[in-house]
């Protein structure tokens, strides 16, 4: 399940991220950029990416640990 959480959040943040990046203006179905002011879009879909990174990561780990205990 946190899988999921992460995953979620790398596809919205990247998302959302490429979408602003190439210059659309229309938020197609990524949420923060449907809920947040446009001057805030490419640092949220960053943070949104980061925060997927980090709970995908940070579940691998915690996964390998309870492996080798």
């Amino acid at each position: 399940m946190i899988e999921l959480l992460g995953i979620l959040l790398l596809v919205q943040g990247g998302g959302g991220l490429i979408n602003r990046l190439l210059g659309s203006t229309d938020p197609s179905w990524f949420v923060q950029l449907h809920l947040l002011p446009p001057g805030t879009h490419v640092v949220a879909s960053a943070l949104m990416v980061a925060a997927g990174v980090g709970v995908l990561f940070g579940e691998r780990a915690r996964k390998q640990r309870r492996r080798s205990e």
